[in-house]
């Protein structure tokens, strides 16, 4: 039998929310790691020609440039994506 049937109408909602809070905390989570991912990636092969014991100053500049422009980037293309969901969201709401 389910545990749903339990709960009252605000319980439900309290739990419903609860759950999409979950589930958005999980998502920001795996964007994070997604992200650090990437910029390893990215930069890395892009600065770290010659990988040794230390980073050359000029490998930690690059490092350092190429992290901040990719996270900005990300940042353009997620709020891009965020108000381009909200709005089809809106619009499919007035249908």
């Amino acid at each position: 039998m389910s545990d749903f049937g339990n709960y009252g109408g605000g319980s439900m909602e309290a739990k419903k929310q609860q759950v999409m809070d979950q589930v958005r905390s999980e998502l920001a989570l795996a964007n994070a790691q997604e992200l650090i991912n990437k910029i390893n990636e990215k930069c890395f092969a892009k600065c770290v020609t010659k990988p040794g014991a230390k980073l050359s100053g000029g490998e930690q500049d690059c490092l350092s440039k190429c992290m901040d422009r990719y996270m900005e980037a990300w940042n353009i293309v997620s709020r891009t994506y965020i108000n381009r969901v909200q709005r089809e969201s809106q619009n499919a709401g007035g249908l």
